[in-house]
């Protein structure tokens, strides 16, 4: 009897609390009178508050995003106000959190925002558009997290501005998000941008694709880009079977290509923002793969999701161990359906592998950290930003291509070995985790693998070998079997490998810090040192350099006399011989293309879209 007690309370206590949220209420109005000079006006009405002191903050980080932003930096002119228009204090707690107390059960914030930095973090105004993320606009209270929100845009006077976002429109210019979570994961775009949707039948279910782009190039570019991102979205969604369903029935891409926008690219749950200075006229190519990138994120990250990201902490760094999937293996889809829709060709594609390559493979991050502590590191270089010198340019390499190049060893892995591919492994995590929306742990992932390929013992090793290690298999091997030879572009070439001068007042200054595997780092050089003499020669410009080099050959040790922090030095330079790789094509250098390569190269490169 006492149990069931407990039971009824517990139950008329879930009552009672789902009644209080279904009354609370979020509702912004935001203007825009001074775009001008970059600001933006925003009220928020908090209704039905419990407690006696309202907690308001600003977020500190962003979806997508793992470093602290400090978006609170930006927000001034506070003020409060209760029902009657009275004014309400406002105590600041801390650098993100403040207090209004006396609240009487509602109240209204006002603030402005500064915002001139339009990318996919950030928020941009001017007279224009108005680009908003929302965690860098947004103010949000404490015990409001599942309330739902309502947002309304009242754009200027004869701007013509109009609204691109996820949100689902309710009426005019008024949105509205279910709750705080997916009202931080929507971002908005106001201004006069051009327009193009169309539908897709996914297995008898309608779902509109919507592309709005803010651009200064020619209505047939534009009518390009729709025709070439209509295509990228045809051939991902063959690779899963089918697109995700979503909220609302429709995804948006959202693009600024202005030159006032700062170049960036970030998922959400239902679409993408897209920023870049570079117009349609000049970089349609490289625009339209980062489209291909956000895409493939509706699927991976967005709903294949690592439990580690859940839920997404808007106060503190977000950490995970599956950026390496959810970030590199987008990348090497990104890259793969630029080829597989024609849009690269064999060349591009081929020599987008290849720096990819040169990356992974010739600098020495992974003598220091697996693929797993990598992804680690994301709240460090991910958009972070930091004032003092780091070493990052010998101990990391960035999870997005080394992800990537791991998911090209795996792709070819599973075709050579097992019949598979990785299409094969997407498909699988999509049934498991993407569609239930089931977060995903590392064990999920081995497990998968394992189930994919038929060999568990395989997927253990190559996760501890090459996930939780720092282990690669041999490139040249896996790609000879498509057709494309990888090999070294200046074979035996003597060089100062990954070493960069700036040329001025006759002497040369070494410009990037050096790297552990180079003769420059052996030889005890870094970065602002002032070379005087290099073999007994001065260095007044890059082709006194190629002079040097052109008389010796790699392993030739050379003497040096520099200077640092005013003081001479010598040293000797043991010369590097010139490590960059390329990738070219067998019939591109006289060697045969087989009936087998040419069909493997198909099965991997060619449109999967029926």
């Amino acid at each position: 009897m006492k149990s069931k007690l407990y039971s009824l309370l517990g139950v008329a206590l879930g009552l009672m609390a789902q009644s209080a949220l279904a009354q609370q209420q979020v509702k912004y109005d935001l203007s825009f009178p001074n775009a001008v000079h970059h600001e933006a006006e925003i009220k928020v009405t908090f209704s039905d508050i419990q407690g006696d002191t309202l907690k308001v903050l600003m977020p500190r980080t962003s979806p997508g995003r793992y470093a602290i932003h400090e978006f609170a930096k930006n927000v001034y002119n506070i003020k409060a106000t209760n029902t009657q228009g009275q004014q309400l204090p406002v105590i600041r707690l801390s650098m993100s959190e403040w207090a209004v107390p006396n609240h009487g059960g509602s109240a209204t914030l006002s603030y402005t925002l500064f915002a001139d930095h339009a990318d996919g973090t950030y928020a941009g105004v001017d007279e224009t558009h108005a680009h908003l993320n929302a965690p860098a606009t947004f103010m949000y209270a404490r015990g409001f997290e599942q309330a739902p929100a309502s947002v309304t845009f009242n754009t200027p006077q004869g701007s013509n501005w109009k609204v691109a976002t996820q949100l689902k429109q309710e009426q005019g210019n008024t949105y509205s998000a279910p709750n705080f979570q997916y009202l931080m994961d929507s971002p908005t775009e106001l201004s006069n941008f051009d327009f193009a949707e169309w539908t897709v039948n996914d297995g008898g279910k309608q779902k509109t694709i919507q592309v709005a782009l803010h651009h200064t190039g020619t209505s047939e570019q534009f009518q390009q880009y729709v025709a070439q991102t209509k295509q990228i979205v045809a051939e991902q969604q063959a690779v899963f079977g089918q697109l995700p369903d979503f909220d609302f029935g429709r995804y948006t891409f959202i693009g600024c290509y202005m030159p006032q926008a700062v170049g960036d690219g970030m998922e959400h749950r239902n679409s993408t923002i897209l920023t870049s200075s570079r117009p349609l006229a000049a970089a349609m190519g490289p625009l339209l793969n980062t489209v291909s990138h956000e895409f493939f994120h509706a699927w991976n990250v967005e709903r294949i999701r690592p439990k580690s990201l859940e839920p997404f902490n808007f106060q503190e760094a977000n950490m995970s161990e599956a950026l390496w999937l959810a970030e590199g293996f987008t990348s090497y889809y990104g890259d793969l359906t630029m080829a597989r829709t024609g849009i690269f060709d064999l060349k591009k594609y081929a020599s987008d592998l290849a720096g990819d390559l040169n990356y992974v493979l010739l600098l020495p991050g992974r003598q220091y950290h697996s693929l797993v502590q990598m992804s680690q590191q994301a709240p460090f270089v991910d958009a972070a930003r930091s004032v003092d010198p780091v070493n990052r340019h010998n101990t990391f390499t960035s999870y997005y291509t080394y992800g990537s190049m791991t998911g090209l060893a795996l792709d070819m892995t599973l075709r050579q070995k097992y019949n598979k591919t990785l299409d094969d492994y997407m498909q699988a995590l999509w049934s498991k985790y993407g569609a239930p929306e089931k977060p995903y742990t590392m064990a999920d992932l081995q497990e998968t693998l394992a189930e994919v390929s038929g060999d568990a013992t395989w997927a253990k090793q190559f996760f501890e070998q090459s996930v939780f290690g720092s282990g690669l298999p041999d490139y040249a091997r896996l790609l000879a079997k498509a057709g494309l030879e990888l090999r070294k572009a200046k074979p035996n070439e003597a060089t100062v490998a990954m070493l960069n001068f700036d040329y001025k007042d006759g002497v040369a200054t070494i410009a990037n810090g050096t790297f552990v595997n180079t003769g420059a780092y052996k030889a005890g050089l870094e970065k602002g040192d002032v070379i005087l003499t290099f073999d007994g020669r001065k260095l007044k410009s890059e082709k006194e350099l190629n002079k040097v080099l052109k008389k010796h050959k790699p392993g030739d040790s050379v003497p040096v006399t520099f200077t640092r922090h005013g003081q001479a030095r010598t040293t000797s330079f043991v010369l590097d011989e010139e490590p960059i790789l390329e990738l070219v094509p067998f019939e591109s250098i006289g060697k045969q293309l087989t009936p087998e390569m040419q069909a493997y190269r198909a099965a991997w490169l060619g449109s999967k879209a029926k």
